[in-house]
């Protein structure tokens, strides 16, 4: 049921994604007077699981049938001189077809639901995108195809999608501080106790119970941010505050690629283990520990703080032990037969404090603003950190497994939006991209249609469109590829 759920998630995510981001190209083009042919969600090769479209005033439907044919008929033929096959196409005479044929009237969208879920598309006459639709490109062109419109009215419609995704966010992220604020663990609660850290923070330089100042002089008031402060600004010294002294820690020029690698939190804060509950059937209460007592030792070894004790107790599962405790002014200990999974049934208590910055509407307006740009900033910073190859990040790239781990087991609402959001951010920035068959490789082009007034032969894109899908089929399969292999692992 867990894995079932993130899968609902994942795709009731994707599918409001593309449909906003198409919805983008889609208003765009109609803006400028643009035919749009199809609007679908997901991909419908051969079938679809509905198509609906407006014909001569009447709206029909059609589930789970074929798509509607070609508006062209294809002709073959070998040339005698070159001996080379030859493909001709000859556009269909709408006015010989029935009156109820869908072909017959050009002027509404046909939309529908396709049966791949990897994205969907916005089908605009006169443009080379993953249709691929050759025939209609060697028909002449006509007033309301892509191709005839002025090269700054085909960049708007470009980034359309684009935009509805940035827009998009910015709206998800504005609700969500107008209605839940922000919380955070400040930096501040943290150096309570101090850090507590892995081998990798320790091999870094760190030490548990050191107190983080600043990261490159400046300081970070969330604490879980400076993990990724650190790898997305190329951070190169840590202070800390150590035994009461302040202390500069060096980073090596390694030092970004191994926290990239190692794909966990680095550091942790650390909290003395103070009994606040204890759960059903708990072996701490009928050893007699109370609320209130301080978990000081296991045996011989001296475990101060909740994560000494949860890393010490596993290696005693199905033993005996002696836990000494604090209560009041005496030190008591007391003798527990572990279970097979090392636990004693407590709960600790909190002794951290998040902080949360509460929004009206009209202050959540401009916090949105910063919100999505600092989130487009930092996603534009790891898409970089991915072609640097002295950091090895391509190694961490994902695909749908990666993206669905990301939601939670349970439905949440809030998280929900939060993930959508960010994966609206995600989309936007690789959408971008200047690779052919993206929206980005479409906006290279025109910009450089713009400069030089040269525009690029139908020939150039057909080859460039081809070339990108490759490259994006490439991608896809390296992503995903990493997924499997990590299943293994």
């Amino acid at each position: 049921m867990a894995i079932l759920m993130k899968i609902i998630q994942l795709f009731l995510a994707l599918s409001i994604l593309v449909m906003v981001h198409e919805f983008g190209h889609f208003i765009a083009a109609k803006i400028f007077k643009t035919r749009v042919e199809k609007f679908y969600i997901f991909f419908n090769p051969y079938f679809s699981i509905l198509r609906f479209k407006k014909v001569h005033g009447k709206w029909r439907f059609a589930f789970f049938s074929k798509n509607t044919p070609e508006n062209y008929i294809t002709h073959e033929r070998v040339n005698p001189i070159t001996n080379k096959k030859e493909i001709s196409y000859e556009a269909v005479d709408i006015s010989t077809l029935p009156q109820d044929d869908w072909r017959t009237d050009e002027d509404h969208t046909e939309f529908g639901i396709g049966w791949i879920p990897l994205g969907g598309f916005c089908k605009i006459s006169g443009m080379i995108d993953e249709s691929m639709d050759l025939g209609q490109m060697n028909q002449e062109p006509r007033p309301w195809e892509f191709r005839s419109k002025p090269a700054w009215q085909r960049l708007i419609i470009m980034i359309g999608g684009v935009v509805m995704n940035v827009i998009l966010a910015y709206f998800i992220y504005t609700g969500l501080l107008s209605a839940e604020g922000e919380q955070y663990l400040p930096t501040s609660e943290v150096n309570k106790y101090g850090i507590y850290t892995d081998d990798l923070a320790k091999e870094l330089g760190l030490k548990d119970g050191d107190k983080i100042l600043t990261i490159d002089g400046d300081t970070i008031e969330d604490f879980h941010q400076i993990q990724m402060n650190i790898i997305l600004n190329d951070s190169k010294t840590i202070e800390v505050e150590r035994d009461g002294e302040k202390t500069i820690i060096e980073l090596n020029d390694d030092a970004i690629a191994k926290l990239i690698q190692h794909q966990s939190l680095f550091i942790s804060y650390r909290t003395p283990f103070i009994i606040n509950n204890f759960s059903e059937g708990s072996l701490a209460k009928e050893a007699g520990m109370q609320k209130g007592d301080k978990i000081i030792k296991i045996n011989d070894i001296y475990t101060p703080y909740y994560q000494d004790f949860s890393q010490n107790i596993k290696q005693f599962a199905g033993n005996e032990v002696t836990l000494e405790a604090v209560r009041g002014t005496d030190t008591l200990q007391f003798q527990i037969q572990l279970t097979e999974e090392a636990l004693i049934g407590v709960y600790a208590e909190p002794l951290l404090t998040l902080k949360t910055q509460d929004y009206t509407l009209w202050e959540a307006i401009p916090r949105g603003f910063s919100k999505t740009g600092k989130e487009l900033g930092d996603y534009w910073k790891q898409l970089k950190l991915i072609f640097n190859p002295s950091t090895k990040a391509y190694e961490s790239l994902g695909g749908f497994i990666t993206i669905g781990s990301i939601f939670p087991d349970k439905f949440n609402w809030i998280q929900f939006w939060r993930l959508t959001a960010l994966l609206s951010v995600i989309l936007a920035i690789m959408n971008i991209l200047p690779i052919p068959a993206l929206d980005g490789g479409h906006v290279l082009f025109l910009l450089v249609e713009i400069i030089t007034r040269r525009k690029p032969s139908d020939r150039f894109m057909e080859i460039a469109q081809s070339v990108g899908l490759i490259i994006l089929l490439i991608l896809l399969v390296y992503a995903n590829g990493n997924d499997i292999i990590r299943l293994f692992k």
